[in-house]
């Protein structure tokens, strides 16, 4: 069973993409602000979705920490937020996310089916 690290601050939204992958089959990790993701990442996650306006420590300096880590940087990290400006996307990418999803255009669906592509893509 793969395994997705989920962090969002809203616990809402946090509880909607859980319970959608959990019902897609995968087994789901969550954080809700930046610091708690190195603690998390010691579970070995397949995939973490991670927003970036993010309580204590932003998304764009936990993709940083996590891609100069050892232990963490081949995980692949999709940025999934309402941040759509070019700046901040092409920072996504030039610190190592693998993907970039705008919340407000793309359903919960959607990002399901993205991630499942994503892993299906990357065994």
């Amino acid at each position: 069973m793969k395994k997705v690290l989920v962090v969002e601050d809203d616990e809402f939204i946090l509880d909607l993409y859980k319970r959608q992958l959990e019902n897609a089959g995968f087994s789901v990790i969550t954080a809700m602000d930046g610091e708690q993701v190195a603690e998390k990442v010691n579970d070995r996650p397949d995939l973490v979705l991670l927003d970036v306006m993010l309580p204590k420590k932003n998304g764009l300096d936990v993709l940083r920490d996590l891609k100069v880590n050892e232990l963490t940087r081949t995980i692949p990290v999709i940025l999934l937020t309402n941040l759509g400006q070019d700046s901040i996307v092409k920072q996504g990418f030039e610190l190592g996310a693998s993907g970039y999803l705008i919340k407000s255009s793309i359903t919960p669906s959607e990002v399901i089916n993205q991630v499942t592509d994503f892993l299906d893509k990357n065994r």
